[in-house]
């Protein structure tokens, strides 16, 4: 407590400045007083929204203006340096879409109600699910040592049964972006395991190591300039 306060007592003193070699020196730390405002971040969820914004005209902006593609699901409206070297952030816009667990597993029914609502639709997606909709419980099998490859059998018309290789790997668009671009396809494992109970689990492996991501924010980027193709002070990087 005695340090603190002496410390304190100190600090009520003027600063010294000196002149030593042409440089100016303190034995004080001293802090700018800068006044410098900043507008509150505007809080957005679409696209849509981030354009109808700008067009507007609502707000009074710099000449130049940057839009930053951050990820597949944020966006955000930036000034350009100022005198100070800081940027204004007048605008976040972080969208929503339905999660999918990728990597793990989960019950039959769950996958199949999941692959339906969270996919768009597509060949390899019906496929799917017109497979995970007829396997057999307690049929599923590793076929071969790869760890990839396995076989099912699947019901065939009213009684038939039949083995069938589970499709593999598959091509699938889930919902993972803005709505307003289009969904960016990738290759997904598809594997299947049998539960405690001889029921069928389900799982999706991503497996384009990420690509998606890239074609995702080149989409929104091309998106936000076809828009704002009239409004040039702003200039759309990702």
């Amino acid at each position: 407590m005695i340090k603190e306060a002496l410390q304190y007592i100190i600090g009520l003193n003027r600063p010294t400045l000196e002149e030593i070699g042409g440089e100016t020196y303190s034995d004080k730390t001293l802090c700018r007083v800068s006044f410098n405002p900043k507008a509150e971040c505007i809080k957005m969820n679409t696209l849509t929204s981030l354009v109808d914004y700008i067009r507007s005209g609502v707000d009074e902006m710099d000449e130049k203006m940057l839009i930053q593609v951050i990820s597949p699901l944020e966006v955000k409206l930036i000034s350009m340096l100022d005198y100070e070297r800081t940027r204004e952030e007048l605008v976040s816009v972080e969208g929503f879409v339905p999660e999918f667990r990728f990597g793990s597993y989960m019950d039959h029914e769950s996958f199949l109600i999941a692959l339906q609502a969270k996919f768009l639709p597509g060949k390899d997606r019906d496929l799917l699910l017109r497979f995970a909709g007829t396997v057999k419980n307690g049929t599923v099998a590793e076929y071969g040592d790869d760890g990839v490859t396995q076989k099912a059998t699947i019901k065939k018309g009213i009684a038939g049964l039949e083995d069938a290789i589970v499709p593999n790997p598959v091509t699938l668009r889930p919902y993972r972006t803005f709505l307003e671009v289009e969904q960016p396809e990738s290759s997904f494992i598809f594997r299947m395991k049998e539960d405690e109970m001889g029921g069928v689990r389900c799982a999706l492996f991503e497996a384009d190591g990420g690509a998606w991501k890239n074609a995702a924010m080149k989409s929104i980027r091309e998106y936000l300039e076809y828009e704002l193709a009239d409004n040039k002070q702003f200039t759309v990087i990702s």
